[in-house]
C-alpha cells in the first residue's frame, strides 16, 4: 500500500504542478508579493496531497522563539518535504538555494520571481558576497531567510560540516536574529526515497544564537544545538504528544 500510495502522490504531484505552473504564467509579469501568494497556494496544496494521499502530517514547535519581522532561520534540511513548510511558518521567506534550480521549468521560474537567492558555488568568495548583498535586500524589506547550513539535504543520521555562509551572515547582520531550526522529515520521507510513510513530521525552532560569537564558536554552538535537538525529537510515526 505504501508503494501505491507514493507513486499516487508523484503522479498528482506532478500534474498538478504543472497545471498551477501553466495557470500561474501571467503572474510572473505580476509583483513580487502576488507570486509568493500564489507559491503558498500551491505549497499549501502539496501539504494537504502528503497528508491525505501518503499520511504524512506536520507540527511546529517553538513558536515562541519566532519574533515578528526579519529573521535568518538556520535549518535542517533532510527531505524535499522540508520546503514545503517554511511557506506554513514564516510570512515571507527567501531561500538562499543553488543557482541551477533557476533552470528548471516553470518551478524555476517561480522561485526566480518570488525572489528565492541562488548562489553559484563555483564563484567563491564572489558568492558570498552576492549572498550576502541579496540577503541584505530582502532582510531590508521585512523578509525572513532561510539558508540550509550543510549547503543540501543529508541523510537521517549524518552530519556535514556547517559552511561558513551562515556565519558570514551572522556578522554582516549582527542585530537580525539568527534561528537554528531542526526537524525529523528524513525519517518519513527519505534524501532521495520513492516511498513516503506515514507519521507526523516534526519542525522545531529553537531560541536564537547570542549575538557575537566568534565564526567558529558561533558554527560549533549552532551545529551541536541543531543535531541535539533533532536527535531528541519524537519518532515521526509515533502520535503527537
Amino acid at each position: 500500500m505504501t508503494v501505491v500510495r507514493s507513486a499516487l502522490f508523484l503522479i498528482l504531484y506532478v500534474v498538478s504542478t504543472l497545471l498551477l505552473g501553466l495557470l500561474y504564467l501571467p503572474l510572473l509579469l505580476a509583483p513580487r508579493s502576488v507570486v509568493v501568494a500564489a507559491t503558498k497556494i500551491w505549497l499549501a496544496g502539496l501539504r494537504g496531497l502528503a497528508r491525505l494521499v501518503v499520511g504524512v502530517s506536520w507540527r511546529i514547535e517553538g513558536l515562541e522563539n519566532l519574533p515578528a519581522g526579519p529573521v535568518i532561520v538556520a535549518a535542517k534540511h533532510q527531505s524535499a518535504f522540508d520546503t514545503f513548510l517554511f511557506h506554513a511558518l514564516l510570512d515571507d521567506p527567501v531561500y538562499v538555494l543553488k543557482r541551477e534550480l533557476f533552470r528548471i521549468p516553470l518551478v524555476g521560474w517561480y522561485m526566480r520571481a518570488s525572489g528565492m537567492i541562488g548562489i553559484d558555488r563555483s564563484a567563491g568568495a564572489k558568492a558570498l558576497r552576492s549572498m550576502l548583498d541579496a540577503c541584505g535586500e530582502a532582510l531590508a524589506e521585512g523578509r525572513q531567510i532561510v539558508i540550509f547550513p550543510e549547503g543540501t539535504r543529508v541523510a537521517v543520521g549524518e552530519s556535514r560540516p556547517y559552511h561558513p555562509g551562515i556565519a558570514a551572515l551572522a556578522a554582516r547582520f549582527p542585530d537580525v536574529p539568527v534561528l537554528p531550526v531542526t526537524l525529523n522529515s528524513g525519517l518519513l520521507w527519505g534524501r532521495k526515497a520513492f516511498l513516503k510513510h506515514p507519521g507526523t513530521v516534526t519542525l522545531k525552532v529553537l531560541p536564537a544564537m547570542e549575538p557575537g560569537l566568534a565564526k567558529r564558536a558561533f558554527l560549533d554552538t549552532l551545529q551541536t544545538r541543531i543535531e541535539e535537538a533533532g536527535a531528541a525529537l519524537p519518532h515521526p510515526g509515533s502520535p503527537p504528544l
